[in-house]
């Protein structure tokens, strides 16, 4: 077989080889091989591994969840091919339990205080910023605007100054800058060196000192709206305070039980992984890690490779959950149906003021349809978890 597709790929090379003496197509073996033998044995090895390599597939009926990694390849004309290649498949477990289990589930709470910080959070995305003119240096909490400039060791600009707008107190730049700032009125323009700490998000700068020169061209502060009826309306339907925090304290309720749900939902599985434990492969792990983080080449190495590690806990129970709701729904027959996913798309549709069709194709555009229905063969199988276990509240 080998030898068979090693002249086939060699007749394919010969054709496109052009040399002096010969015609196209008829040049002597002896020379496609002197001309093209590393990519003759490469593409040889590879047709004729994949090849095999799928055919072992379907005749085991494997369904790989990782690319094979080819090893221990011996190969000689006229001798056979032998080689090992090595795959992860998704693990085949057996759930002996599925039943039995006490779980808790949170109280729902919502405090006074909840209530407050919603409202003050729309208080605050309401706020206007009010310009000052006392003459003074700026305070934490005012947005101020400044023009900065890098300089050199002998103190010559490098470079255009560049214009910002920091909220000073809240992180926006780094802390030598904003203390530089608090020593600058508007109007007033001085000279600092500051030092990027070790925690900076670009690991080349970290420790570095930068001569800066910085002007403070106005600085404003935060006014919050009055907490009237004339505010309630403004952020919604409301003819009083009091109908706007009724509203607010209904929906911090809705998410506190479905908080609690959820609560329960994860201690339900993760019963279900105590009393049936099984391992899950590397590969599911790191592509589970690779799309919570999404793209990371323009990120910094060390802090991808950082939040990689604090992710593998985490995404190894995930991926755990994921595969005993594939399990059950598999061996419970409580994957989602087409109306079922239908039925939902329909739901959203009218939540949103748009047609069925319009939901659907959005649905599909955003690569959300196959999530969706993920998400209701998950609660049919919560569904049928809760159904065998007891459920109590704390």
């Amino acid at each position: 077989m080998v030898q068979q597709e090693r002249e086939q790929i060699m007749k394919q090379l010969a054709g496109r080889l052009h040399m002096p003496g010969f015609r196209k197509g008829k040049v002597p073996a002896a020379v496609v091989e002197k001309q093209y033998g590393p990519t003759l044995q490469k593409e040889t090895l590879d047709r004729v591994i994949g090849e095999a390599y799928r055919t072992a597939l379907a005749e085991h009926a494997l369904q790989p969840i990782s690319d094979g990694e080819v090893e221990k390849v011996d190969w000689k004309p006229e001798a056979d091919l032998t080689f090992e290649i090595s795959f992860d498949v998704r693990p085949h477990i057996e759930l002996a339990r599925l039943s039995g289990f006490k779980v808790e589930r949170p109280r729902p709470h919502v405090a006074d205080a909840d209530v407050d910080r919603v409202i003050e959070r729309l208080r605050d995305q309401s706020a206007t910023w009010r310009p000052i003119d006392d003459g003074q240096t700026p305070m934490e909490g005012e947005l101020v605007s400044v023009r900065m400039t890098r300089l050199d060791e002998s103190g010559e600009p490098e470079g255009e100054a560049q214009s910002y707008q920091i909220v000073l107190g809240e992180g926006d730049a780094i802390p030598d800058v904003e203390a530089a700032i608090l020593e600058v009125a508007p109007g007033q323009t001085r000279d600092f060196t500051v030092h990027f700490p070790m925690d900076f998000h670009n690991e080349e700068r970290r420790g570095e000192e930068q001569r800066l020169r910085i002007a403070v061209v106005d600085r404003r502060t935060k006014e919050l709206p009055a907490l009237d009826e004339v505010f309630a309306r403004s952020v919604g339907e409301f003819d009083t305070v009091d109908a706007l925090r009724t509203r607010a304290r209904t929906d911090l309720e809705k998410e506190s039980r479905a908080h609690a749900e959820a609560v329960v939902a994860g201690r339900l599985l993760d019963a279900v992984l105590d009393a049936n434990p099984f391992d899950v492969p590397r590969s599911m792990v790191t592509r589970y890690v690779d799309s919570v983080l999404g793209d990371t080449s323009k990120a910094d190495p060390g802090a991808v490779e950082r939040a990689r590690a604090q992710l593998q806990d985490e995404a190894e129970l995930a991926v755990k959950r994921l595969i005993v709701v594939e399990r059950v729904a598999d061996a419970h027959d409580l994957r989602a149906t087409r109306d079922e996913v239908e039925e939902r798309v329909a739901q959203l549709a009218q939540a949103s003021g748009i047609t069925t069709a319009q939901a659907r194709g959005q649905l599909q555009k955003s690569g959300r349809l196959d999530a969706l229905a993920r998400e209701i063969t998950e609660r049919k199988v919560l569904d049928l978890l809760t159904s065998q276990s007891e459920i109590r509240d704390e």
